[in-house]
């Protein structure tokens, strides 16, 4: 019996969701649910490949090209379940020539179970090359585990990316007794390496991390969403309150302002929330906002406009377009001014204005513990940036965690 078109299939189908997986685990329509059912997925294909042996280990193998990502994800499992050495090898190889793909081999590793990958996460972590010790920091971060002395020698290694993973790892495990080695990075000429080190000190409740991290929430990058993040949960209220109101006369912060309105929670800013509601280009983040504060799902109350406009943010085919970016806000719905005005009329009066809101409910510990269970990804890690504030010394909670996992720590 000739297996190798079934295990193409799994390798397809588990390279596709890994894919997907990477996307979803930031996405504004998925749910811890939806990510149980997609590991499951996930587990499927892998269990297929698994019961073939090597054969399956080297069909995934066989499968890669320049642009592979979730196949390295694969591999890596295979690879390190089986502690095939042989594998590991032609993996690391194909993570060397090709380093875009270095996070989906973190991300494998991070999937694993610790006892199963420990001692070759102590072996990246030893490495010579720079990029393999950010692979081992970066697992030891997914899997919210100490790496002992080694996470003091990345903050003090040559290469500022191995001291940028470094610093976010101290963050997210909320290692106060590095704070000063952290601190010293952080007017790193690295912008990477200089926002994980105000990022990790802010986590730990140093106010000097405010000030940087503010100047990374006003710049357009894929930085300044997770600045905004953690400045609004850490910055004090009232100056929160004055930034926003500053850069709401500036037109080219408007996505951020609305954003970060969401994120302050204030019921006080829903009417100027449904105002932007009408303007085209920030609609559905201005919708997401709202939800945000509300807890109002756009999409199961019927909220949503019936006729979507015609509008299109993403790249188009012209290939001398310019604009290559994607769509942020494709997966959210757009919001229907008028019906989402008439349902907070009937619903405003269970919110209090100067009070924080998460989903409908006052901010506190409670709430982001409701949110992380109930909520989609993007809020998920709005409540889990949250629940750092309440809990100071804490690990992280970690929103990219397999489900399981997630939901063990959820107790659920």
């Amino acid at each position: 019996m000739n297996i190798s078109p079934v295990l193409d299939q799994h390798v397809e189908g588990a390279g596709f969701l890994a894919d997907l997986r990477d996307s979803a685990r930031l996405a504004p329509h998925y749910d811890l649910n939806d990510l149980l059912k997609l590991d499951h997925r996930i587990e499927a294909h892998l269990d297929g490949l698994r019961i073939a042996g090597l054969p399956g280990l080297d069909a995934v193998l066989q499968s890669f090209s320049p642009n592979a990502q979730g196949e390295v994800f694969v591999a890596t499992v295979l690879a390190f379940e089986a502690s095939n050495a042989t594998a590991m090898a032609s993996l690391a190889e194909h993570v060397r020539g090709q380093p875009e793909s270095a996070p989906f081999m973190a991300a494998a590793l991070g999937w694993l179970d610790w006892h199963l990958v420990s001692p070759w996460i102590d072996r990246l972590l030893t490495s010579l090359e720079p990029l393999f010790r950010r692979i081992g920091l970066a697992a030891c971060g997914m899997h919210r585990r100490d790496p002992g002395p080694a996470l003091l020698a990345g903050l003090s290694h040559a290469d500022p990316g191995v001291v940028a993973r470094a610093a976010r790892t101290a963050g997210e495990l909320r290692r106060r007794d590095l704070l000063a080695a952290i601190r010293a990075h952080r007017l790193h000429p690295h912008a990477a390496t200089r926002f994980w080190a105000n990022w990790a000190t802010a986590q730990m409740g140093d106010e000097e991390a405010l000030a940087p991290l503010r100047q990374f929430a006003e710049a357009p990058g894929e930085l300044q969403y997770r600045a905004l993040l953690v400045l609004l949960a850490w910055q004090p209220r009232d100056t929160s309150i004055a930034w926003i109101r500053r850069l709401m006369q500036q037109p080219q912060q408007r996505r951020m302002v609305i954003q970060a309105v969401g994120l302050l929670g204030d019921p006080v800013s829903v009417p100027w929330l449904i105002q932007q509601m009408r303007d085209l280009p920030h609609a559905r983040v201005a919708g997401e906002a709202f939800s945000l504060i509300s807890g109002a799902d756009l999409a199961l109350l019927d909220l949503e406009l019936t006729d979507l406009p015609d509008f299109d943010a993403g790249p188009s085919d012209d290939p001398k377009d310019p604009n290559v970016a994607m769509d942020p806000d494709e997966n959210l719905p757009w919001p229907d001014p008028q019906l989402v005005e008439a349902w907070w009329q009937r619903e405003q009066g269970a919110f209090h204005s100067g009070q924080g809101y998460l989903l409908g409910r006052p901010l506190s510990e409670h709430g982001y513990l409701q949110a992380l269970t109930t909520g989609q990804q993007r809020q998920r890690i709005v409540a889990a940036c949250g629940l750092a504030r309440q809990r100071p010394t804490a690990v992280l909670f970690p929103t990219s965690a397999p489900a399981w996992r997630q939901l063990a720590l959820l107790k659920i």
